[in-house]
């Protein structure tokens, strides 16, 4: 009976070392190790490209780094910005799937040039949105995206300044946009600028386009059903039928694939100026991830290199990081409890109001992950929750950080806020016990 009591001590003494006293016991959080994604796990990331990053589709917390914030040209991953403009007209009703664009002479112009990523638009002629949205996301259609982009906004330049507006609204914070298409603004002929310069190219940063990529996964995830089909046809059957091939070699079954690595999107560009570009997602074990390349080596139509590259950065996070999770409900150190004020209680215990998942290296633990209650100012007096407070109300965030993380999440914040809920009632106090404590504190 000794040894049981004692063996049942050590258990309980690993079972709190683990979750370093975080949480009430059936809502502790759950540590998950991801599965290797190469034999030999690299601790570290050789990029050869100009810059890149790798981050939490959920959360945007940033796991690898390498000149995010250097503004650089993006070529045809600026669609991913129009395309977000689309679904939000889709979403809205001003768009409908199987509404028809009537093709312009310019996007016509843009759509017929064969040295660069089309499908065959004549003018006068009218297409799908449906048609001309898978277009460009899986072939990559200039043509098709300035077509859609019209659409939206009445006309190319219109376009344009909502792309400038959406990209402030996400934080894009280094963006510069001539067109939806990521050519340069002579390519594009009379859709571009008199007083551009013609060489000129839509560019912002790494971390821009990760906060895209995750504002996009976010809202509309509806995207990866397109993003991820390898072949289709566009206009089958007709003279000017295009068998449209996805220029994302890294899904299943094309050249670039790695079994391991479940890739299902996003999007390439490329240019003169912008060598070879990739926005990509992989989702392994639960845990959806984006990455950026800008600028790795463009020596041929063939060259993988921006996908080599992207497969490094993949097989380095998912190697060398595992993930904590934190269900709703669960109480985390440093947030579960705030002060009252004019409550019975002088302390309110608080909890989670929604899950939420953080990655920490191999070699950290879970007690690393520490929160600091951020109340809503309508809800407070003299720096503390005001009485009363009904059961479950959310009265803040618990801005949660992790201890030695470097990184941080994008938008250079160091911590990720989660809705925090009071698990009980905050009741007030009567006119006595607060007139006591009043007099107390003169002394």
């Amino acid at each position: 009976m000794k040894r049981l009591r004692q063996l049942m001590v050590g258990v309980v003494a690993a079972v709190t070392l683990l979750t370093g006293g975080l949480g009430t016991a059936n809502v502790a959080p759950t540590v998950t190790a991801q599965a290797a994604t190469t034999n030999s796990a690299s601790t570290t990331v050789n990029l050869k490209a100009k810059a890149g990053i790798a981050v939490d589709a959920k959360t945007g917390q940033i796991l690898y780094d390498k000149n995010s914030s250097q503004s650089l040209p993006v070529a045809s991953m600026s669609k991913l910005l129009s395309i977000y403009l689309v679904l939000q007209a889709i979403h809205s009703g001003k768009l409908k799937w199987s509404q028809k664009v009537t093709i312009s002479k310019a996007v016509a112009k843009v759509a017929q040039d064969t040295d660069l990523s089309n499908v065959p638009l004549r003018a006068g002629h009218s297409y799908t949105v449906k048609a001309l949205y898978q277009a460009s996301l899986i072939y990559s259609a200039n043509g098709a995206i300035e077509a859609l982009g019209a659409a939206v906004a009445g006309s190319p330049h219109a376009f344009v300044t909502q792309m400038r507006a959406q990209a402030k609204k996400l934080g894009m914070t280094n963006a510069k946009i001539y067109n939806a298409c990521g050519l340069t603004n002579k390519q594009v002929g009379d859709l571009g600028y008199d007083n551009v310069a013609g060489k000129a190219e839509n560019a912002w940063s790494a971390a821009d386009q990760a906060k895209l990529a995750v504002a996009l996964l976010n809202k509309y995830p509806e995207v990866l059903q397109t993003t991820k089909i390898t072949k289709m046809w566009f206009e089958r059957g007709t003279k000017d039928a295009t068998k449209m091939e996805n220029w994302n070699w890294m899904l299943k079954g094309l050249s670039a694939s790695y079994t391991k690595l479940h890739v299902d999107g996003l999007k390439t560009g490329t240019s003169t100026a912008a060598g070879a570009n990739f926005t990509g997602t992989a989702h392994n074990g639960g845990n959806r991830i984006v990455t950026v390349v800008l600028h790795a080596a463009h020596k041929s139509e063939t060259d993988p290199s921006r996908f080599q590259q992207t497969q490094k950065m993949m097989s380095y996070v998912y190697n060398n990081f595992k993930t904590v999770t934190y269900a709703a409900g669960t109480r985390v150190k440093g947030a579960k409890t705030v002060a009252t004020q004019s409550a019975k209680k002088q302390t309110a215990k608080t909890a989670l109001a929604k899950s939420v998942k953080l990655w920490i290296r191999n070699d950290q633990v879970a007690s690393n992950i520490t929160a600091k209650p951020q109340l809503k100012t309508k809800l407070t007096k003299n720096q503390a929750l005001e009485a009363p407070v009904a059961k479950n109300t959310t009265i803040g965030t618990a801005n949660l950080s992790l201890k030695g993380d470097q990184l941080g999440f994008l938008g250079n914040a160091k911590t990720v806020k989660v809705p925090l809920k009071v698990t009980s009632s905050v009741e007030k106090a009567n006119v006595f016990v607060r007139m006591w404590r009043w007099i107390v504190a003169l002394f």
